[in-house]
């Protein structure tokens, strides 16, 4: 009896949903907004920390593009050695942490030169508040891995049928020789060898193949090598006794 084997199901199962459109816009539209609000923060940090002219706007792309790539490397070797896991965790820590500290003392330092008279808070919700726009970014970049990974994911293919291995134990060696199984068995092959030669007056592998032909029947090189080689025993058998 043929036995099916499943393969195994992705590390990512399909949900049966793909993504559209306007989830990878939405997902864009919040990252866009995250990596926007930290990018305003840290290019004021760069002009703080006199970086010159222009390259004040290179600031923020090396802190959150870490940030934002960091996530997708994560990911990607997660299955990597420990050490090039904790290198990557150690690069992607680094960044967030400085991304973040970056736009909470820029928040925080803009709050105490508030003038009075307007909405004040404190420090402290000015700096948590502030580190919403770097996590967003590294949040929006994970989920939109997760979900084009997820939904791209092809559903299972179907079981693969394996033959049963006593089934194949049971098999006639007739019906597995050559890959297929045989017109004939050999004893009914050597019979009719042995009605070719009689007629033909000689034993050839011409002879005997065009006579298990004649009978509407196919038989492989091996099996026909086995049908001369008894032919031929019975024929030395034969002219040793006469």
């Amino acid at each position: 009896m043929a036995t099916s084997a499943v393969p195994p199901a992705p590390a990512y199962p399909d949900t049966g949903h793909r993504m559209t459109g306007w989830d990878r816009a939405a997902i864009l539209s919040l990252g866009a907004a995250a990596c926007a609000l930290s990018y305003d923060a840290l290019q004021q940090m760069a002009v703080a920390i006199h970086v010159r002219g222009l390259l004040t706007y290179l600031f923020p792309l090396v802190i959150d593009g870490f940030i934002a790539y960091g996530v997708r490397a994560l990911l990607v070797l997660r299955t990597a050695p420990f050490r090039a896991r904790l290198y990557v965790w150690a690069l992607f820590g680094t960044a967030t942490c400085a991304s973040i500290w970056a736009n909470a003392l820029h928040a925080v330092r803009i709050n105490q030169q508030n003038p009075p008279g307007t909405l004040h808070l404190s420090d402290l919700t000015v700096g948590i508040l502030s580190t919403l726009a770097p996590l967003a970014l590294a949040g929006a970049v994970h989920l939109h891995i997760l979900i084009t990974r997820e939904t791209t994911t092809d559903t299972a293919p179907p079981p693969v049928t394996l033959p049963d291995p006593e089934q194949l134990t049971s098999e006639p060696a007739a019906t597995r020789r050559g890959g297929r199984p045989a017109d004939a068995t050999l004893d009914e092959l050597v019979e009719i060898g042995r009605i070719a030669v009689a007629e033909h007056g000689r034993l050839s592998r011409s002879t005997v193949l065009q006579a298990i032909r004649d009978k509407g029947l196919k038989v492989g090189g091996e099996r026909l090598t086995e049908v001369m080689n008894t032919l031929r025993a019975e024929s030395e058998t034969s002219f040793v006794d006469g």
